[in-house]
């Protein structure tokens, strides 16, 4: 049987960055759902150790052989307003496991109880936010996005209260590490120069190893997490996910998508989308997440300067023009995804143009935008037909159809083949908003059997299958505008 291979770097080498900490002792734990691939690929114990094993090991109600339970602590910017001291209010980091192929991953619980972050609430979890996590997380790798990834859903046994009664229960997240720009700023506010230059090593070492031989290493790490997270949001963007809530404690040094609470992704296109209860001035709406992520990267600078000016204070000119040229930065990653979207190979002049052009004429018109691209695939066989259909007004796009026909013709291509790569990233099964929530619903009614066919779905997202065409479609007409909340 597999064991847990922690070692733990963290607590080594960070010490003041958290407080150890236990789980709370739930009431009787069962395995509700169990990710086996994930499990194999970190080398962990799977099935074979048993139900109760697992329900144990996964709850909190048994030690984790090796693990190491902690709180992390970090600071952060909450719609744009700092909070200097914050941390793991509902989730305990158990350590660092070193999968076969040698790289470390961090274990964390996520609604274990109290921690000394809690700030009076309870750091439990309904077991809809659990599995709300567990399907998003593992819907965006299906998707190639980088993300944190879900190990298992523990039910406790328990009952919470979240205006009405729920279920509880723990998720364990993985993670390639959970540093975020709000560790910078915490150990920036609390501890000093020092404190960042020692944060700033431990990071560039665990997640950019490569960058480790540039003489200013809190500036090659501003580069690297620059350009991870333009990345990461190019992809969000190509996809038509909302993250809801992107504070800087919600930001990953390791570039990838973390805390699924109010996210979501659109159905009816617009750039002023949101869905998060508590974003009532559109701070994270969907068009507005790309200017977000610069602003959170310049936060991760001011923490970073003085770290920056002790190595040379002439590669402060430096940090401003990374962050200057970020945007320059993420429109390259952007129109790569959008080229590959659209069915383009090659890179040439006027494609910026006619991919803002395309959300520019979709504004108004309700597309549901994951099945539009679709859409544009079936269009080269069947024509402009296959697009109208999803359009209020049919036309609207007979213009911008007709260019992208000619940049189409500009790298001839055999239609099949093109629509085969086009099919390969623009996704026919996605976790839509109205079907998450039913599946959640029922799995808190006790019918586990909707999400764990929703799940079947998005781990297969770009693959027809007959027998889940429901799974493609948007919400009913008349369906109530479509909430989400933080998780508690």
């Amino acid at each position: 049987m597999a064991l847990w291979a922690f070692d733990n770097s963290l607590t080594r080498v960070l010490a003041g960055f958290y407080q150890p900490w236990q789980a709370a002792t739930p009431a009787a734990p069962k395995v509700v759902v169990f990710n086996d691939a994930l499990a194999a690929r970190l080398g962990l114990p799977g099935r074979e150790a048993g139900e109760d094993a697992l329900a144990g090991w996964l709850s909190g109600r048994d030690a984790v052989p090796g693990s190491e339970p902690v709180a992390l602590t970090y600071a952060g910017h909450q719609f744009g307003t700092f909070n200097p001291q914050m941390g793991d209010g509902r989730a305990l980091l158990l350590g660092e496991v070193i999968a076969p192929d040698r790289l470390r991953f961090d274990l964390q619980f996520k609604g274990s109880g109290a921690t000394p972050y809690s700030r009076g609430a309870d750091g439990k979890c309904t077991l809809a936010a659990a599995l709300r996590e567990y399907v998003m997380s593992e819907a965006m790798a299906a998707l190639g996005v980088p993300t944190t990834r879900s190990l298992a859903v523990v039910a406790t046994g328990e009952g919470i209260w979240r205006e009405e009664p729920h279920p509880a229960a723990v998720l364990t997240r993985v993670a390639a590490s959970h540093l975020r720009v709000g560790t910078f700023e915490w150990a920036a506010a609390h501890k000093g120069r020092e404190a960042v230059e020692q944060l700033s090593d431990y990071a560039l070492e665990r997640h950019f190893p490569e960058r480790l031989h540039e003489a200013n290493r809190p500036l090659a790490l501003l580069d690297a997490v620059c350009d991870v997270q333009a990345r990461l949001v190019a992809k969000w963007m190509a996809l038509g996910f909302v993250h809801g809530v992107m504070n800087t404690d919600n930001v990953a040094i390791s570039g990838e998508t973390i805390d699924y609470g109010p996210c979501a992704f659109l159905d009816g296109y617009s750039a002023s989308q949101v869905f998060s209860s508590i974003d009532r001035g559109g701070r994270y709406a969907y068009g507005q997440q790309p200017l977000v992520c610069r602003w959170n990267l310049y936060r991760l600078a001011s923490a970073l300067i003085e770290a920056i000016a002790e190595v040379d204070q002439a590669d402060t000119e430096q940090a401003r023009v990374i962050l200057e040229q970020w945007p320059a930065r993420y429109e390259a990653y952007w129109l790569g995804e959008m080229r590959a979207k659209l069915g383009l190979l090659e890179e040439r002049q006027g494609d910026l143009e006619l991919v803002r052009n395309l959300f520019a004429a979709l504004e108004g018109q309700q597309a549901d935008f994951t099945q539009l691209f679709r859409a544009l695939s079936d269009t080269l066989s069947a024509g402009y037909v296959a697009l109208e259909v999803h359009l209020t007004e049919r036309g609207v796009l007979r213009e911008w159809y007709a260019r992208w026909q000619a940049r189409l013709a500009a790298e001839p291509r055999d239609p099949a083949t093109r629509k085969a790569a086009m099919d390969a990233v623009n996704p026919l099964y996605i976790p839509r908003n109205h079907l998450v929530d039913s599946a959640l619903a029922d799995a808190e009614a006790g019918d586990l059997a909707p999400f764990l066919t929703l799940l079947e779905a998005v781990m297969r997202p770009f693959e027809f299958r007959e027998e889940l065409q429901r799974y493609t479609q948007g919400a009913p007409d008349g369906s109530p505008r479509h909430v989400t909340y933080c998780g508690t």
